[in-house]
């Protein structure tokens, strides 16, 4: 799939060793500075209707503050 206006900032393949058949969690940067976070299901309460919460490993997270410079 296509991910239009997004700028991958982790899944580099180094470092965590989180990655199975090519679905590492992962974090993008979109065209408006918006993040989309790629990762498991996390079921700790129900967002309201039309909200999706997702669970990364905090190596993921590190690794894209590392390509942000921060």
């Amino acid at each position: 799939m296509e991910k239009i206006g997004l700028t991958r900032l982790t899944g580099s393949g180094e470092g965590s060793g989180e990655c199975g058949q090519g679905d590492c969690p992962n974090v993008y940067q979109t065209d408006r500075g918006t993040f989309v976070v790629q990762g498991d299901h996390f079921s700790g309460f129900q967002p309201p209707d039309g909200e999706g919460l997702v669970e990364i490993p905090e190596a993921v997270l590190r690794e894209a503050f590392r390509a942000l410079g921060w």
